[in-house]
């Protein structure tokens, strides 16, 4: 009787571990394309005029299209690399087109924004390595279809000003903030806060990290939300196997000391959005190994501000682990949520997510 109620222990344990496993990638490209979502390719391989390409960006246009945007060259920071974006209308993606060549250096981390009055802008890095990047940023009044001349976001910058990775927020009293980070020496992250609308920008307090705790470089590339008026959070990359938090009460001008989560991290980017009903929508590598594989690709959900996290479903799951998926980013739409990563640095995927299909899998 003893070892029979073990053994019936032991299978409700694993029927239960079952039953929460996120959907395959094939059970969730199923659901999504029954209720008229999209999973594809920006572009195929025979289009494209580089042979690497990484650090996706989104964001629709007021009339409903995506622009896409990624760095893309020979490979990550030779001089050749350069800022390439594609639409996508209702006949599909464009070609890629070089949008972005400020000088012979490499280019990095686009980042595509919207602002309140459908102004969408392109920011992004110029540096021969990371920590003597700086950022420059340009703008299209037309949905993509012709953009302003690239300039430097802080003039004299050395290091990045702006987002440094992910998509700045608009917070409850119009303030942009931008997530940023540094990587000179230390990695180090912060907020940086403009009121007039990009022409000038404050840099909150650089948020404390016990290095006890934090072990290696530190954290970069957070990505964030506001839960209430002027209550900020963010989640960040770091270099000790999980992902790391912070706060702010006070509109993103100071930030509580870094703290970690039970989420696992890789040491790769990150990226959420919070939904009209406050759930908070990850997109992560689920991989609790500094360095670890970038593999696999999975979309998790919050219901309570980011506290307890349940992984949904998984974007990409390969038996290779050396096979990269990674850099997501995630934005939220009039009709859904979309996703782009990096597909095995040779293409990016794209994935439109209608809310319905959200809401029949959140537990």
């Amino acid at each position: 009787m003893h070892l029979m109620l073990i053994s019936l222990i032991i299978l409700q344990n694993l029927k239960t571990t079952y039953e929460s496993l996120p959907l395959s990638p094939e059970e969730f490209e199923s659901q999504v394309k029954e209720a008229n979502g999209i999973v594809e390719y920006v572009f195929d391989d025979g289009e494209k005029p580089f042979r690497e390409c990484h650090a996706s960006t989104l964001v629709e246009t007021a009339n409903g299209e995506f622009l896409c945007a990624w760095f893309g060259g020979t490979k990550e920071k030779n001089p050749d690399v350069a800022i390439w974006l594609s639409k996508r209308t209702s006949e599909g993606w464009s070609s890629p087109i070089k949008i972005a060549k400020v000088k012979e250096e490499a280019h990095w981390n686009p980042v595509l924004f919207r602002d309140q009055n459908n102004t969408i802008y392109l920011f992004f890095k110029v540096g021969k390595d990371v920590p003597s990047w700086c950022t420059y940023w340009m703008k299209t009044l037309d949905n993509g279809n012709t953009w302003s001349e690239p300039v430097e976001l802080v003039p004299g910058d050395v290091g990045g000003r702006g987002p440094v990775k992910n998509k700045p927020i608009i917070i409850s009293d119009g303030t942009w903030v931008a997530p940023a980070s540094t990587e000179i020496g230390k990695w180090v992250c912060f907020a940086d806060l403009s009121k007039d609308f990009g022409k000038t920008w404050v840099k909150s307090n650089e948020w404390e990290i016990d290095r006890k705790k934090i072990r290696g470089k530190g954290t970069i590339q957070p990505t964030l939300w506001e839960s209430e008026p002027g209550k900020l959070h963010a989640l960040m990359r770091t270099t000790c196997g999980k992902i790391a938090r912070s706060d702010s009460e006070d509109g993103g001008k100071n930030w509580c000391p870094v703290y970690l989560t039970e989420l696992p991290n890789n040491n790769s980017g990150i990226d959420l959005i919070k939904t009209d009903d406050k759930k908070l929508w990850l997109v992560y590598n689920p991989v609790g190994l500094n360095w670890g594989p970038r593999n696999p690709l999975t979309l998790a959900v919050s219901n309570d501000n980011g506290v307890k996290w349940t992984n949904i479903a998984h974007l990409e799951k390969d038996p290779l682990p050396t096979h990269e998926y990674s850099y997501p980013a995630i934005i939220k739409t009039s009709k859904g949520v979309a996703i782009s990563y990096t597909w095995r640095r040779e293409r990016i995927k794209f994935w439109f997510i209608p809310y319905e299909v959200l809401n029949k899998i959140t537990p």
